[in-house]
């Protein structure tokens, strides 16, 4: 499995390097079973995050023809209202850590991001992840409409307003997408998807490095609809 971590201007620095090392340790253990790297749609350069200007380095181009799982992050910065999203882009000397989170989420969809997740998304053969607010970037670019998704809490009402049936979960496995809820949830997400793409057995070896256990229930769309109380 082949995983490209999409960075784009403003993106939250937890969101790409938890799924991030757990694919990298996942591939060590498996003795290469899975390949990690960090993308972007320009290509390779110099990204800034949205995290006290921490900066991270794209080395290739998002490409959906190149990978197995495109994973999408969220962005760091103030939370704020979502109609923010509509502000005016920034000048050139504007600090991506000034600008509220809708207003970043939504600058990717004037760059060539969504094209690239809409091919991603079209081909059965890749999975798509998110964590986050990578998924409001699928949602706002009208890709996830009638699909089961998670989403930071701050965001449900905002994604179930794009038509997606918004599920209050750690991680949503929804069969070719795969989405995770707050920050954090990319250790959970990226675990997950080693479990099912690689097996336990490697999961649980990077579990045990990293000493930590997943939380939380994976939500799938299956099996008897709960009963309310």
């Amino acid at each position: 499995m082949h995983a490209q971590i999409v960075l784009f201007d403003g993106f939250d620095p937890l969101d790409v390097i938890a799924p991030y090392e757990v694919l990298h340790a996942g591939g060590a253990a498996s003795g290469g079973l899975v390949t990690v790297e960090l993308a972007s749609a320009e290509g390779p350069r110099q990204v800034a995050g949205g995290t006290g200007g921490l900066a991270l380095r794209a080395t290739a181009a998002l490409d959906p023809a190149r990978a197995d799982l495109v994973l999408v992050p969220g962005a760091s910065g103030r939370v704020a209202a979502p109609d923010e999203a509509d502000g005016p882009a920034p000048d050139a000397g504007d600090r991506q850590q000034d600008a509220s989170i809708p207003v970043l989420l939504g600058r990717t969809l004037t760059t060539g991001l969504p094209a690239l997740l809409r091919t991603a998304v079209a081909d059965p053969e890749v999975i798509v992840g998110a964590v986050c607010g990578g998924t409001l970037v699928l949602a706002m670019a009208g890709l996830l409409e009638g699909r089961h998704a998670t989403t930071h809490h701050l965001g449900l009402d905002m994604l179930d307003a794009t038509g997606v049936h918004a599920v209050r979960a750690r991680v949503v496995d929804d069969g070719d997408l795969v989405t995770g809820a707050g920050v954090t949830s990319g250790l959970d997400l990226a675990l997950h998807l080693l479990e099912r793409e690689v097996g336990p057995r490697i999961a649980h070896a990077v579990e045990e490095l990293f000493a930590y256990e997943r939380r939380g229930v994976v939500w799938r769309d299956r099996g008897p609809v709960p009963i309310a109380a």
